[in-house]
């Protein structure tokens, strides 16, 4: 059994930077590499490329990735784990095995495919068979919009990566899981934790917690001592040495830029978890209050005392649907009296629109440098410009596109100093909205399929 698994992620989302996936396996001596590209809002954007285009559905860089740290996976032995897959995971694969054959190593690199995330097609039999889906925030069913539903996804949790592991892939592409589970899957794959045990598998998941975003734990996005944060240009990305009791220690490539801290792992830590002493994830159930983070040397943070209890009986389920349309048009105002001009536009605009019989479902103005961000809590002072937004949403397509008229002509009719006018006339868009359900996790069936 191997001293310490080194597993290191280069990528937190969909669009982070493109080389740093080669960047981070070149500068250090990485077992497992993951990258996480999903987001809610990815869900829905990929699912309506699929509708458009039955071969897309997938994040389009992910094949490149590959290719670019080819020489890692056969001579090093590098794993790569990726969500890569989005809404079609099939299709992944597929482009994985292209660009692979395309780099002159066809039948060289066994490439693993989890599927059985996607609930979309089986949605109408789940709702028949009693599983409601209701909104987590609102109660409502998810009969109330079934007819605009465009994706629904579980997170689905490390079990088929583990297997696809188990059966020799060195590329693992699945669609919507667990961010932190691309991070676990290597861990029970190498040291073979127990099912039931959850303390351990609590400890891989929140080292995935801490890297699951990228370069945000090794200084980016960080907010204390942020001025101080050297080399950002060239910031290192996240790497977790784990040991097979579950300890593991947090860093980065060495002469990499940024700074791995123990406020930098806090920060992160702390990111999006809800109730710290029960932050559900399909894997288990991750306690973090007895978590103790020490800084063992420059850039090297220990993590210890992870606890966990078993994995909830429900699977979440983000599903996205069709919510009207939406508009935004901006101008920015210059100074003197830069907000007062903003004000008075928004005023003026907002008038002609009532004249012209354009009410819509929601209209929203925002004063961007003058608190649109922080609200009260900033600091109000004279401000040099002033950025002026506005936008609208309606289930009427039409109105919603005649609204995109009405702001443009504000640069000669209404108050002065106008500028930035050719952003003006906002672009009509489909809304997507969000519907975070539950569902029991006996009726997600997971399926596996290695192949070179």
């Amino acid at each position: 059994m191997t001293s310490v698994v080194r597993i290191g992620c280069a990528g937190g989302m969909w669009g982070d930077d493109l080389d740093a996936p080669r960047r981070l396996v070149e500068g250090a001596p990485l077992d497992y590499l993951m990258l996480d590209y999903l987001a809610e809002v990815t869900m829905s954007i990929l699912q309506k490329q699929r509708a458009r285009d039955p071969r897309a559905g997938f994040a389009r860089d992910f094949p490149a990735t590959v290719v670019s740290v080819l020489p890692a996976i056969r001579t090093r032995g590098l794993r790569v784990l990726a969500d890569a897959g989005g809404v079609n995971p099939v299709g992944c694969g597929d482009a994985v095995r292209d660009a692979i054959a395309k780099a002159g190593a066809a039948g060289e690199v066994r490439v693993g495919v989890v599927t059985g995330d996607d609930l979309l097609p089986r949605l109408d039999a789940l709702l028949a068979a009693g599983h409601e889906l209701r909104n987590m925030d609102t109660g409502e069913p998810l009969a109330a919009v079934r007819d605009r539903v465009v994706a629904a996804n579980a997170y689905i949790g490390a079990d088929g990566l583990v297997a696809a592991l188990d059966q020799g892939a060195q590329v693992v592409v699945t669609g919507r899981c667990a961010d932190a589970s691309l991070c676990l899957a290597p861990l029970v794959h190498e040291y073979h934790w127990p099912a039931d045990d959850w303390d351990r598998r609590a400890a891989g998941m929140i080292a995935g917690h801490i890297i699951e975003c990228g370069a945000q734990c090794t200084g980016g996005n960080c907010l204390h001592d942020w001025e101080s944060i050297p080399d950002l240009a060239n910031v290192g990305y996240p790497i977790v040495e784990v040991a097979a009791d579950g300890t593991f220690v947090v860093t980065k490539p060495e002469g990499s830029g940024g700074r791995v801290s123990v406020l930098s792992v806090t920060e992160q830590l702390v990111y999006e978890i809800g109730d710290p002493r029960a932050y559900l994830t399909p894997d288990v159930s991750c306690d973090f209050t007895g978590l103790a983070l020490t800084q063992a040397a420059p850039d090297r943070v220990a993590v210890r005392g992870a606890r966990g209890t078993p994995k909830p009986a429900q699977l979440k389920v983000s599903i996205a649907y069709t919510a009207g349309y939406k508009a935004i048009g901006t101008l920015t105002y210059a100074w003197p009296d830069a907000l007062a001009k903003a004000q008075r536009a928004d005023a003026v605009l907002r008038e002609r629109l009532d004249r012209a019989g354009l009410r819509f479902d929601a209209i929203v103005s925002e004063f961007v440098g003058a608190g649109a961000t922080h609200g009260t809590v900033a600091p109000q002072t004279e401000l040099p410009e002033v950025g002026y937004r506005i936008g609208v949403r309606d289930a009427d397509k039409a109105k919603v596109d005649r609204f995109t008229r009405e702001v443009a002509p504000l640069v000669l009719n209404g108050p002065p100093s106008a500028t930035g006018y050719a952003q003006a006339r906002g672009k009509v868009e489909e809304v997507v909205a969000f519907w975070p359900a539950l569902i029991d996790r006996q009726a997600v069936d997971v399926h596996v399929e290695v192949r070179a």
